[in-house]
């Protein structure tokens, strides 16, 4: 008899144990060796079967059921399900499913859970809670306490009829509490952490996890006092907030002390990082016995000691969450199922009728209780119901929770049984209906296209440009610089620093004109304002500029992009392209986390786009005042369609620069026909157009098949500093016939991988350009 320890207290169970324990098998081989030889006889080849199998059932599902809309933690629920002994064959699972190898498992998944609480801890920006504004705080208000006050209520009401549904009352926060860490993740998975909505969600959530912090503790006392152990219990609650306390004035200053003596731009020194570990790994074994029902929360105030973002937010993110999240709590989510003894409801059951009664009803007062206030306040109905449903999420806390409750013998195995699959349609069922209810893209439909073309000579030219990296900048600025910026003929250039969020929960987007000197430590965009500024300096009148900084998931930036181009009703947004070269024109590298971020801006933009491919060349300096013998040598490679026509309209506004000498080379098949159509006509009508602007000259090629248009091409690269292609996605054309099959960035057209192939032997530049779609 032994006393086995958890996050719910200690209970007696009896366990028989082999001496000496079989841990480490000889291999499966020996076993067609050895007759009594039985490989499974021993903990570690059980151990690794039962992982395996819960990441094969896992993935299997998932890869089913992503198709529906459905989030991963379903299909973790599921194989822990069908791994539980209320399905998994028993012959099998007397096999696997050993007393020591359930405790050590158990003890992985707790452990990945706790680390989970911690990290979300880390990535929380508490100040969210002061500078969220009025609109977050209401919200969160009241879907914190209005289905608190429901419930609450409800159960006591309950329980003059039946005195054993008291016991409902200890969880029920778990059907009105909102949770941060439950609502980044949905964000994420739904990858709406960027979008207007998400950011409006996550501040609530944010504000709302306090909220529930106070219901909680308010809710423990209040049963606690009905039960007779008030004492005890404010014993708790009072040890709890001292530690709050002295993580608040202890902890967080020393960890803030690290921040300060790390030199900026510096990593911070990996002994901070391991003694924060080890302060967390203490934690874990001394917290459970001092605070017990408690010790979570406490290890969750522990993360937020910790300041988040860089530079020692970041490095803890960074080194532990993606072994966490695709390990550790994977395997907590199914062992947290497969404690589920049977697969049938009994609704005879008069805990388990109410249980399901005021849940449902709960989780539905509290999405009217957001739903209300949205939709008095004119949000479109489509995002309201979508934002409601978020915030009445329910996920991995609920469920860590009815599992430690079950484990401690408060909740009967018919309780937890209701209670599973409570959380399971809650998690599955939002997710789905809001990716039908919310596209985050859906703002830049109905918009009138917006085109350069649209844009007259003398108009302001509205341009959103990114930078990734430093060597962005000045190939950026001498591409502006070509463009002809004169007060009869300016622009108004919207700079875009994309930085990679790292050790925040929250994306962050400032604006360089209102800076904050709370957002100081956010400031990674000096050098890249600097040398801006400098561009509107040689321009002065003649560019107006604006700087940005977005500090997000790469995989969301393209929302970021998007929308600035929506409101600064942009015509151009120009973006890097994700291989890079050298001054002298060989291969530096490639980033294809870029690469994806330029396809969804292709996708989505709400303007045209613009793909810079720079070989070296035009990242050497070019100054406005340059002796008046030297002069910019651009080529525009004309086959026409609206892309070709929409690059063309921006060489003609180059062109019209007296530094600038434009040189049209139209393609043309020899086989053709002759047939004249709209698009001919139109395309003929914008050359004779272009052909009168500025120094241009206009060249004609006769081509048979794709390999003379490389020739062609290839003759080309070394007498231009700039080429500009139209994207012509997808297009089948006689002249470009045989490139496609050899395309290795199909997603900048044939032109535009022929020009940025690394066998390219001149420096030339490339501009691809693609018309916005219509959307």
């Amino acid at each position: 008899m032994k006393n086995i320890t958890g996050g719910h207290g200690k209970y007696p169970i009896e366990s028989c144990i082999v001496l000496p324990p079989k841990i480490s098998s000889a291999g499966l081989l020996r076993e067609f060796d050895d007759k009594n030889y039985k490989w499974l006889d021993y903990a570690s080849p059980r151990l690794q079967l039962i992982i395996v199998l819960i990441f094969v059932i896992t993935q299997g599902f998932h890869s089913v059921l992503k198709h529906l809309g459905l989030p991963l933690i379903t299909s973790q629920i599921i194989a822990g399900v069908l791994l539980s002994e209320a399905i998994f064959p028993k012959q099998w699972s007397d096999i696997l499913m050993s007393q020591d190898n359930v405790q050590l498992l158990g003890t992985i998944g707790e452990f990945g859970y706790t680390f989970f609480m911690f990290l979300s801890g880390v990535k929380m920006d508490t100040s969210m809670v002061t500078s969220g504004g009025a609109k977050p705080c209401y919200l969160a208000f009241l879907t914190v306490v209005v289905p608190m006050i429901y419930a609450v209520s409800s159960i006591v009401i309950s329980s003059n009829k039946h005195k054993e549904l008291t016991s409902i009352l200890s969880i029920s926060p778990m059907f009105y509490r909102t949770c941060f860490p439950v609502i980044h993740c949905l964000l994420t998975e739904l990858k709406i952490l960027n979008s207007e909505l998400g950011r409006l969600a996550h501040s609530t959530a944010i504000i709302a996890d306090f909220f529930s912090f106070i219901c909680v503790l308010g809710v423990s006392v209040a049963l606690g006092t009905s039960q007779g152990i008030p004492t005890a219990l404010s014993g708790e609650v009072r040890i709890v907030l001292f530690f709050i306390l002295i993580a608040m004035i202890v902890l967080r200053p020393a960890m803030l002390l690290m921040v300060k003596l790390t030199p900026e731009g510096q990593q911070v020194n990996q002994t901070c990082i391991y003694s924060i570990i080890g302060l967390f790994l203490i934690s874990m074994r001394l917290i459970p016995d001092v605070f017990k029902k408690f010790y979570l929360l406490v290890i969750y105030v522990l993360g937020l000691a910790v300041p988040h973002g860089p530079p020692l937010g970041s490095a803890l993110v960074e080194k532990f969450e993606c072994m966490n999240s695709s390990f550790f709590v994977p395997i907590f989510v199914t062992t947290c199922s497969m404690r589920l003894q049977k697969f049938t409801f009994d609704f005879r059951n008069e805990m388990v009728k109410e249980h399901t009664v005021i849940a449902t009803e709960t989780l539905l007062v509290k999405f009217l209780s957001c739903l209300g206030p949205l939709l008095y306040g004119q949000m479109h109905k489509r995002d309201a119901f979508a934002l409601a449903l978020i915030l009445s999420a329910k996920g991995i806390v609920e469920l860590a929770a009815y599992t430690f409750m079950s484990d401690g013998k408060a909740l009967t195995p018919e309780l937890f049984q209701a209670g599973l699959f409570f959380l399971t349609f809650s998690a599955s069922i939002v997710p789905a209906l809001v990716r039908k209810l919310y596209d985050p893209s859906r703002k830049y439909a109905g918009y009138q296209i917006s085109k350069i073309m649209d844009v007259k000579l003398d108009a302001e030219l509205q341009i959103v440009t990114c930078i990734h990296a430093p060597n962005n900048v000045t190939s950026v600025i001498n591409m502006l610089n070509i463009s002809y910026p004169t007060k009869g003929s300016p622009l108004a250039v919207s700079v875009l620093h994309l930085v990679k969020l790292s050790g925040v929960a929250a994306p962050i987007f400032l604006s360089h004109q209102n800076r904050s000197k709370s957002l100081t430590g956010y400031w990674y965009s000096e050098n890249v304002i600097l040398s801006f500024k400098k561009f509107e300096g040689n321009h002065l009148g003649a560019v107006t500029l604006n700087a940005f900084t977005a500090i997000s998931p790469p995989e969301f930036m393209y929302d970021d992009i998007c929308t600035l181009a929506l409101d600064k009703l942009a015509s151009l947004i120009i973006l890097p392209f994700h291989r890079t070269w050298y001054i002298d024109g060989s291969l530096d590298s490639q980033d294809n986390t870029i690469r994806n971020l330029n396809i969804r801006v292709l996708e989505k933009s709400p303007c045209s786009v613009g793909i810079l491919i720079d070989h070296g060349n035009i990242r050497r300096p070019i100054y406005p005042d340059a002796p008046a013998e030297s002069y910019s040598k651009i080529a525009m490679l004309f086959f026409g369609g609206k892309d070709d026509r929409e690059a063309l309209t921006l060489a003609k506004r180059m062109a019209a620069n007296t530094k600038v000498r434009l040189t049209i080379a139209q393609f043309i098949a020899k086989n053709d026909d002759g047939q004249v159509d709209w698009e001919t006509t139109v395309d003929s009508e914008f050359l004779n157009d272009a052909k009168s602007t500025g120094y241009t000259s206009y060249i004609k090629h006769i081509v048979n098949d794709g390999r003379e248009t490389v020739n062609i091409v290839h003759s080309m690269v070394n007498e231009f500093d700039l080429i500009i292609v139209g994207r012509r996605y997808n297009i089948e054309d006689p002249r470009t016939s045989g490139l496609k099959e050899w395309s290795e960035f199909p997603e900048i057209g044939v032109m535009g991988d022929l020009l940025a192939s690394k066998d390219l032997t001149g420096k030339c530049s490339v501009l691809v350009v693609q018309q916005q779609h219509i959307v």
